[in-house]
């Protein structure tokens, strides 16, 4: 493929700097660009064209050009603007982070005041995607996004990731790659979301599955259940076979009783977007809602409540609960 030389990527962390790597792969160089310089100068030294700043990233590239986003949340919004100020209309800003799709409504209006296409990208693949590929999820105008194609199609895993579905024939579709343009701006982002929401329900169901057979030698009858092995004979032939799986099995194997992970377990953001779109749609999501508060209790952001239930079982009716080990 001849190289291309009019996409840059602005954030170099696990993902950003990794989608770089795979574009190389397929011989679509990068102009690369982080508040981190040692991040920029290590993919200098792997043969990406290196930019101190968005001004710099600007001059290195031809028009039309196309600037990734991949920078955390909360600065998503405010860097997609800085980089919009140092292009020109035709030019393309790609934010392929976990941001709300409603936001990618307003930062497509801002930038098509100044003639700036906007392509939202929701990006699954985690650290494995430079092996693996990313799957792609895609929103933006029609046109703009074909014009795209060729990056897509270089991060996306590709037709051997998985067994063509039966019943499908004939060419393969989009989707069958692993990319799809599923909408307008931000379609791609919702359906990252649910993706995600849907996310944390399987984790959930995994987690206190996994749970019932630690706990399984203080039972009658007691048994002393080998949880990897467990893990393992599942991923084999079993329904519940999966990647999430895979990950589960290969982290029992590296820890049995994982005591090097924390109890704490955070969410991003998109747990809560889901929940959301679910009140918004009045559609029931028992699962989704109950794997997104099990992560809220796990900060201890239930205390209070149960002080408060313990309180009033000792009011009505005596039971005089054990306190809390400091």
């Amino acid at each position: 493929m001849e190289s291309t030389v009019n996409f840059a990527m602005v954030g170099l962390g696990r993902m950003g700097a990794n989608i770089v790597r795979r574009l190389g792969q397929s011989g679509i160089t990068s102009v690369v660009h982080d508040v981190s310089p040692e991040a920029i100068n290590t993919l200098a030294s792997e043969g990406f064209t290196p930019a101190p700043d968005l001004a710099a990233l600007a001059a290195a590239l031809p028009t039309p050009r196309t600037v990734w986003v991949m920078v955390p949340a909360g600065v998503t919004d405010s860097t997609i603007q800085a980089v919009a100020a140092h292009l020109s209309p035709g030019d393309t800003i790609i934010d392929g982070g976990n941001s709300y799709y409603k936001n990618d409504l307003v930062n497509a209006k801002k930038l098509a005041d100044k003639g700036i296409n906007f392509v939202d990208v929701g990006t699954s693949g985690g650290v494995y995607g430079l092996e693996r590929g990313y799957s792609l999820m895609i929103g933006g105008d029609a046109q703009v996004v074909a014009a795209l194609d060729p990056i897509f199609k270089a991060l996306a895993p590709g037709l051997d990731a998985a067994e063509r579905t039966p019943g499908r024939t004939g060419s393969p579709a989009q989707s069958e790659y692993g990319y799809l343009h599923c909408g307008p701006v931000g379609a791609g982002h919702f359906v990252k979301m649910v993706h995600n929401g849907i996310e944390y329900g399987m984790m959930a169901a995994f987690a206190e599955g996994l749970a019932i057979f630690e706990a399984a030698d203080e039972m009658t009858p007691a048994y002393d259940l080998d949880i990897p092995e467990i893990t393992e004979v599942w991923r084999r032939g079993s329904v519940v076979a999966s990647w999430l799986l895979d990950l589960t099995a290969q982290a029992l194997q590296e820890s049995k009783d994982l005591g090097e992970y924390s109890t704490e377990v955070s969410d991003s953001g998109e747990g809560r977007w889901t929940v959301q779109a679910a009140i918004e749609a009045g559609i029931p999501a028992h699962v989704l809602s109950a794997s997104l508060y099990s992560r809220f209790a796990s900060r201890d952001n239930d205390d209070f409540a149960n002080r408060v239930l313990s309180a009033m079982r000792y009011k009505f009716g005596g039971h005089n609960e054990k306190p809390k080990d400091k």
